[in-house]
Formats: structure tokens, C-alpha cells, sequence
């Protein structure tokens, strides 16, 4: 048998074993005050080969052995059979290795309190292989393969704190015999194939802190005792299939939430966000119907009500520590209030795609920390406020699909951290600013769907995703000066008047995936373009028929008109034929055209 020093000396340890011979002094190895070793932590060693851990149970004095982060593949029955006698063994971690096969059977390890096997390839069912751990309160698995029932021999002292299931294929019911671990305080099993309800029994673990069902396939109501367990701060039971209202003082001792995802109904309880514990929320992507309570818990970081049917006027909320508003694709009418402009907080406001009218609000300007602003598919109106500008760590602005008028303003340059603008589908009107090239961060930019015109000015260098300039009034040639958007990779400028020839250094961009010029007046010969490049140049009647698999010369309605028509031709000269041919008046071989 080979000894562990020997191993380790041949492999990529730090262990110089010939210049340092008390093991008290390598890395990973802990000991007391009289050498005795008691931890033993080889994480992230390189090891690829268990022959050494029967080695490691000759060491009486262990408490602790971590083989995390290795290229491990077994645990040899030695082991189990050697080890399973150190009494004093509290913590056994064997995570982010390369195990595979069934979970093995537990025998001794009177002692252990620790068990990480999670981030490995273990498969198959749980049974009793763990019932013998009586001392076991932390019970990792998470991220391997285990299928069957959610396992309930976990200990017969049952004194099991923290079970940890999640990211494996579990199926069937959630089994209410976890109430038998009173002292449980942390249970994760999301992502998982687990249905049917959650046991009212659940609601009985006084100890319970953290709850986590996320992505599986429960349904049903979420039960409401669980507003009395004064220890939970966190439930999430996100994506899967709950359904009915949302039980009243769910949120009492919660900091928190997250039930999104869900086919949750009714409305939101009035003191359901004044919880004074309370810090995130999210219910987004349920049913949920009427308005938002009014008062909101100080504590308040996050707050995510999106993809409901929720209505009315959004009230001004008490902003305290908000830092996330998320209330898009709702059905909220009214003004936006101006005295979200004092949430100073606020790094993500999204409102978009709700029934919202009247102008923008400047005071909007004084969320010095906002990064994203989102306000887009609204019936807001009015001009772009130019105190937008104060807007100093502004990464993403979208106002698009709204009823916007007036002008880009030039001071739209000071957003010098933007990187996405999207004014598209508004009635902006006049020209871009030719200050708009100091944006040096911009790599998005879509003005599409206006009533722009004049002539286009320098653009950001740094623009990568689109420049989108379709549906305005602009005319003349394809400026030169997009030869340096040498990132691009959307070039949109159809529909518009622009004349002349297609530029050759638009071909010549190794960047560009798509290219629209169609609805235009270009003329003369199209430029080759590479087979990596979409290519649409239909609606440009004086350009020269060069077609190639990557280029769409015409819309198909019009090319079904023209096959439509060519065959009516075909079918009348046809027709005609045969009438002169069976009156005698030509033949096959006589007959003209000319003569219909």
C-alpha cells in the first residue's frame, strides 16, 4: 500500500517532505498544540487516485478531512470500514470530484456531524445508507444524479440541521416525515422533478431559516402556517406550478421572497410589503390582479412585480433602501410619479410595457446611482428631458415605443457610461447630434421608427451590437464616415431616401452580419458581400440585378406576383394556341406571336 506522504510527494501538493518532516508544518495539515494532526485538508491537490485514503484513517486523531476539488472517482469500501472507527471524525468532504456510481453505505462515523458530496456523478436511489450517521447535521448532495424519492433515513437521532438535495432528479411528493428533523434550518430541493403540494407539516419546523423549492413541478396553495415560523428569513419556491392567493402575513418574519413563476392569483395582501424585515421580492410572472399596496417596508432592497395583470396608478412609494423597481408588462396607467426621482437608492427602474402617459419626468435625473432605466412600450409623451444628462452611471436607456416628440437633445453626449440607447418607434424629429460621437462607451444605438433627417454625423467609434437608423427622413448618399464602426455588426438604414451606390467598404466589413438598405433610392451595382453577411436590398428599383444566396433582391410578395403574372402569360399563349391551331389558321410550326 502506498503511504500518503509518498502519494502526495509525486503529485502537484505543495509538500516538500525531504526539506520539511514535521506534517504539522505542510500546507493543508492541522494539528494541536502537542502535534497531534486533527484536520487534514488536500483540496485542490490534483488527486486522481483513492489508494491513499485508507492511509489517512491510521490518523486516530482526525476530525476533519477535506479531498474537495480533485479528479476523485471512487471511495474504496477500505476506507469506509477504517475510517467509519474514528469516533472523533466530525467533517467529510468529498465535493467537486469525479464520483460515480451508487452513494456508499455509511458504517460507524458515530461522530460525523459534516457530509459534502455534492458536485459529483453519484446516481441511483437513497435508502438507508445514511440512517447510521446519528451525530449527521449537515447533509450535502446537491449536483449529482440521485432519482427516487427524497430520502428519510437521515439519521435515527435524527439530528440533521442542513439538507442540501438540490440539482439532482428526485421525483414524487415532497415527504412530510421532514418534520420529523426538528432542528432542521436550511432545506434545499430545487431543481429537482418533485410534484404534488407542499405538507402543511413543513409549517411545524420551528427552526427552519431558509427554504428553497425553486424549479420542480410542485403545485397546489402555499400553505399558510408557514407565516408562523418566526426563524424563516428565506423561502423561494419559484418556477413551478403553485396556484390561489397569496396567504395573508407570509411576508411576517421573511426577509426574503421569491414565488415568480407561478400561477399565484388575487390580490397583493395590503401589509404584504411593510414587513419591517423584509429586503427583496419577487413575484413577478404570476396572476396577480390590482393594485400595489401602498406602504412598503424601509428595509425594501428589491421589489419585482413584472408580468402580472396588476393596475392602476403606481403610487409614491416609500423609497427607504430601494435599489430595484421591476413593475413591466402590467397593465398600470397614469403618470409616472416624480417622486420616484427622490429613491436615491435606485439602480434599476423598469416600467415598461404598461399603459403609462404624460411626459418624463425630469426629477427622474436626481438617481445619481441609476444604471438602467427602462421605460419602454408606454404612451408617454413630450420631449426627452434634457436633465437626463445627470444621469452619470447610466448604462442602459430605453424610452422606445412611446409617443416621444422634439428633438434628441445634444446634451444626450454628457451619459458618457452608456452603453445601450433606444429612442426607436417615437416621433422624434430633427437631426442626430453631432455630439453624439463623444459617446465612447455606446456599442448599441436605435433610432429606428422616427422622423429624423438632415445629415448623419460621426458615430461612436465602439458601436458593436446595431446602429439602427431605419424608418426616418434621411436622404442623400451613405455617409463615408460609417467606414470606422469597424465593430459593427447590424447596420439597419432601409427604409429612408438615401440615393447613390452602396458604399464598397460596407462589403468589406469583416464585422457585419446583417445589412437592410431596402425601401430606398440606391442605383448602380451591388457590391459582393461575404456569405457570413445577411443582405436585404429589396424596394431599390435602379440597383443592378446581382443576386446572391445571402442577398434578397425583392420581397417574396412580389416575387409571387411576378411568377403569378408570368404564368397567366404562359397560360393564355397556351390557350390561344390551341384555339388558332383547331381553327386552322396557323400551325405549330407557322404560328406568331405577333399575330394576337
Amino acid at each position: 500500500m502506498i503511504t500518503l506522504s509518498q502519494l502526495l510527494n509525486n503529485t502537484a501538493s505543495p509538500w516538500n517532505i525531504t526539506r520539511q518532516r514535521d506534517p504539522c508544518s505542510w500546507k493543508g495539515v492541522q494539528c494541536t498544540g502537542s502535534s497531534v494532526i486533527t484536520n487534514l485538508s488536500l483540496s485542490g491537490f490534483g488527486l486522481f487516485t483513492s489508494d491513499f485514503l485508507p492511509v489517512v484513517c491510521k490518523i486516530g486523531s482526525l476530525q476533519a478531512l477535506d479531498v474537495s476539488n480533485n479528479q476523485l472517482s471512487s471511495i474504496p469500501n477500505e476506507f469506509i470500514t477504517s475510517c467509519g472507527g474514528i469516533d472523533g471524525l466530525k467533517l467529510l468532504s468529498f465535493s467537486k470530484n469525479r464520483l460515480v456510481g451508487s452513494l456508499p453505505t455509511f458504517h460507524g462515523f458515530v461522530g460525523l456531524e459534516i457530509l459534502d458530496l455534492s458536485y459529483n456523478s453519484l446516481s441511483g436511489k437513497i435508502g438507508l445508507e445514511l440512517d447510521q450517521l446519528v451525530s449527521l447535521k449537515s447533509l450535502h448532495l446537491s449536483r449529482n444524479h440521485f432519482d427516487g424519492s427524497i430520502p428519510t433515513n437521515l439519521g435515527k437521532a435524527k439530528a440533521l440541521e442542513q439538507l442540501d438535495l438540490s440539482v439532482n432528479n428526485f421525483q414524487g411528493s415532497i415527504p412530510e416525515q421532514l418534520a420529523d428533523y426538528g432542528n432542521l434550518t436550511l432545506i434545499d430541493l430545487s431543481v429537482n422533478h418533485l410534484s404534488g403540494f407542499i405538507p402543511d407539516r413543513i409549517g411545524e419546523l420551528s427552526k427552519l431559516e431558509v427554504l428553497i423549492l425553486s424549479s420542480n413541478n410542485l403545485n397546489g396553495g402555499i400553505p399558510a402556517n408557514f407565516s408562523n415560523i418566526a426563524t424563516l428569513s428565506r423561502f423561494a419556491a419559484n418556477q413551478n406550478h403553485f396556484s390561489g392567493p397569496i396567504p395573508g402575513e407570509l411576508t411576517r418574519y421573511l426577509k426574503i421572497l421569491d414565488l415568480s413563476y407561478n400561477k399565484l392569483t388575487g390580490s397583493i395582501p395590503p401589509d404584504f410589503l411593510s414587513q419591517p424585515n423584509l429586503q427583496t421580492v419577487d413575484m413577478s410572472f404570476n396572476l396577480l390582479k390590482g393594485t400595489i399596496p401602498r406602504d412598503i417596508s424601509s428595509s425594501l432592497v428589491r421589489l419585482r412585480l413584472g408580468s402580472n395583470s396588476l393596475s392602476g396608478e403606481i403610487q409614491s412609494l416609500t423609497c427607504g433602501r430601494l435599489t430595484y423597481l421591476e413593475l413591466e408588462n402590467n397593465s398600470f396607467s397614469g403618470m409616472i410619479p416624480h417622486q420616484l426621482g427622490s429613491c436615491q437608492n435606485l439602480t434599476l427602474l423598469n416600467l415598461s410595457h404598461n399603459k403609462l402617459k404624460g411626459p418624463l419626468p425630469g426629477q427622474l435625473a436626481n438617481l445619481r446611482h441609476l444604471q438602467v432605466m427602462k421605460l419602454e412600450f408606454n404612451k408617454l409623451t413630450g420631449e426627452i428631458p434634457t436633465q437626463f444628462c445627470q444621469l452619470q452611471v447610466l448604462y442602459v436607456l430605453n424610452i422606445s415605443y412611446n409617443l416621444l416628440t422634439g428633438s434628441i437633445p445634444s446634451s444626450i453626449s454628457y451619459l458618457q457610461t452608456l452603453t445601450n440607447l433606444y429612442l426607436q418607434g417615437n416621433n422624434l424629429s430633427g437631426t442626430i447630434p453631432n455630439s453624439i460621437s463623444y459617446m465612447d462607451s455606446l456599442i448599441e444605438l436605435q433610432l429606428g421608427e422616427n422622423r429624423l433627417s438632415g445629415k448623419i454625423p460621426m458615430m461612436p467609434t465602439k458601436l458593436q451590437i446595431a446602429l439602427n437608423l431605419s424608418s426616418n427622413l434621411f436622404e442623400g448618399f451613405i455617409p463615408d464616415s460609417l467606414r470606422q464602426l469597424t465593430r459593427l455588426e447590424i447596420l439597419d438604414l432601409s427604409n429612408n431616401k438615401f440615393s447613390g451606390e452602396i458604399p464598397n467598404f460596407l462589403a468589406q466589413k469583416t464585422s457585419l452580419t446583417q445589412l437592410m438598405l431596402s425601401n430606398n433610392q440606391l442605383s448602380g451595382e451591388v457590391p459582393k458581400f461575404g456569405s457570413y453577411v445577411s443582405v436585404n436590398i429589396s424596394g431599390n428599383p435602379n440597383l443592378r440585378n446581382v443576386t446572391a444566396p445571402n442577398i434578397s433582391p425583392e420581397p417574396a410578395a412580389n416575387k409571387n406576383k411576378r411568377v403569378h403574372v408570368a404564368f397567366i402569360i404562359s397560360f393564355l399563349l397556351v390557350f390561344f394556341l390551341v384555339i388558332f391551331y383547331r381553327r386552322g389558321i396557323g400551325s405549330r410550326d407557322s404560328f406568331n406571336v405577333k399575330n394576337l
